[in-house]
């Protein structure tokens, strides 16, 4: 699959027509079934890839249908990938970081710790060789690969306790998994992997300590801010958090191609639409949580400093001794080099410009 096809329909933006592939009045019909790892609840995460699924049969003249299961349905949210991979489900809507126990170089297809921003991830992804790695690495394990989102840079998550120092950190369980968790440990962390259902009970029964799970919008609607009272920024684990729609790999193969275009040319429009969601929605509902009794913080510097070496050191030992994490490493450093010089010269000037101007006009 060319980028170029890839993103058809995409590169015109959002509010670009997307003319539908031609369907032959012989083609045949196709139901899959595809199973979620976020609850229905979450009209964000969930309901653009809900959208998703009804643009591809808007785009096929309902020809291709592929319906969305919420978690538990037909399998728990942990184990969407799972049940891609063993045909159970045809597709599944996925988050990479979920399965760095499974294989830690599929990490590098959601975002890295202190890693590349949302513009940047695209940017590896469909023009820095990021999509043909992680389609090599996937179909590994029988998955074909198609980013369907970005949840954008989140939050540090709800804590008890304020933090002061990387003291404060010590024997804390929270709710975090993968590479974050991982770094989080090297700080006295013990973190914990829970689904997302189930961080609002284990919160308010005292089983964690504390949480993260995206951001404003999402966090509000799962309540955290009822059992929890310090909101802390920034989420330094996940600059950018794509989100990634799996194929079984045989059965991507038997579709007819007009079917296979509609499949990303839907994924990549909700690529656009779910990260300007969420970008439209988090600001009031951040003001709403305020406004309740949350109260803002931001980390430390000296747990930031601990995190970025704690991450730096993982990654380094990671790509040691991991061959397909040391290859991923070794594209993905090269391009987010690049990426950091032009920014300083361009959008982080300007923006630093800007947000101190309007933070002197408000005061």
């Amino acid at each position: 699959m060319e980028r170029r096809k890839f993103l058809t329909g995409a590169a015109a933006g959002v509010g670009a027509a997307v003319a539908a592939p031609a369907v032959h009045a012989q083609a045949p019909t196709v139901r899959w079934r595809m199973t979620a790892s976020f609850p229905k609840s979450l009209d964000t995460c969930y309901g653009s890839t809900e959208e998703m699924c009804r643009r591809i049969g808007e785009l096929t003249e309902g020809k291709f249908e592929v319906k969305l299961f919420g978690p538990g349905e037909i399998v728990p949210g942990l184990q969407a990938m799972d049940a891609v991979s063993n045909g159970t489900v045809e597709a599944g809507q996925a988050f990479s970081s979920f399965y760095f126990g499974k294989d830690p170089a599929l990490i590098f297809d959601a975002g890295l710790a202190f890693g590349l921003n949302p513009r940047q991830q695209a940017a590896w992804m469909f023009y820095g060789g990021g999509l043909q790695m992680v389609r090599e690495q996937y179909a590994k394990h029988n998955c074909v690969a198609i980013p369907c989102g970005n949840f954008g840079t989140q939050m540090g998550g709800w804590f008890r306790k304020e933090i002061k120092s990387v003291a404060d950190l010590k024997g804390l369980k929270m709710r975090i998994g993968g590479f974050g968790g991982l770094a989080l440990a090297k700080l006295g962390v013990v973190p914990q992997q829970i689904a997302a259902g189930d961080i609002y009970p284990a919160l308010e029964r005292g089983t964690i300590d504390a949480a993260e799970f995206v951001g404003p919008y999402d966090d509000e609607k799962l309540g955290l801010s009822k059992v929890t009272k310090f909101y802390y920024s920034p989420g330094w684990w996940e600059g950018s958090a794509q989100m990634t729609a799996l194929v079984n790999a045989k059965a991507w193969e038997s579709l007819p191609k007009a079917y296979q275009v509609a499949f990303e040319t839907a994924a990549t429009e909700q690529w656009v639409r779910m990260l300007a969601n969420y970008d439209s929605k988090n600001p009031v509902a951040l003001k709403r949580l305020v406004g309740a009794g949350a109260q803002l913080r931001w980390f430390p510097r000296d747990v930031m400093e601990a995190a970025y070496k704690a991450t730096n050191d993982l990654l380094n030992e990671y790509a040691q001794k991991n061959a397909d994490f040391g290859k991923f490493y070794a594209s993905w450093t090269k391009f987010r080099d690049d990426q950091s010089a032009w920014y300083r010269v361009a959008d982080h000037y300007l923006d630093t410009y800007t947000l101190g101007q309007l933070a002197r006009k408000k005061g």
